[in-house]
């Protein structure tokens, strides 16, 4: 199985719940032409559970995190920011959890091979349903440097 199929497995029904969610709370799609896959901006989606952990990573994001799909799937979603930095992310989705979006967000993040990167300007929001339950969060950056 290549990595988009594993990725598309691995999201099932709440793929369909990163678009419609984040259309809802930004008022602009999350990809051209729907295509979350092959997106220019890097698109990470994580679970509810303790700690969270990535069930999604598009392209762009697995070649930032540099890493595959195997891999990607099931990382605790903390360990992409440096444990220095973990305290600047944790006050973020408290944010989140307030506001259901945070856009502007920049932060320090760490590839699965030591290569850091900032990302500018990320859009960050609760995938929620239509019934209101929580399903994860998500995170959409089209600006990032490599450090």
């Amino acid at each position: 199985m290549d990595d988009r199929a594993m990725m598309e497995a691995s999201a099932g029904a709440r793929l369909a719940l990163l678009e419609t969610s984040f259309a809802r709370l930004t008022g602009r799609p999350l990809a051209p032409g729907g295509d979350l896959w092959n997106a220019p901006a890097a698109i990470v989606a994580h679970g509810t559970q303790d700690p969270p952990r990535f069930f999604f990573g598009n392209a762009q994001a697995l070649a930032l995190f540099r890493i595959g799909a195997a891999r990607f799937i099931g990382l605790p979603s903390h360990e992409s920011a440096e444990p220095a930095l973990r305290a600047e992310r944790a006050a973020m989705l408290a944010r989140l959890e307030a506001d259901d979006v945070v856009t502007g967000y920049h932060g320090i993040r760490i590839a699965a091979d030591g290569t850091r990167f900032c990302i500018r300007d990320a859009v960050i929001w609760n995938l929620r349903d239509a019934s209101g339950q929580r399903h994860g969060q998500a995170a959409w950056f089209d600006t990032w440097e490599m450090l």
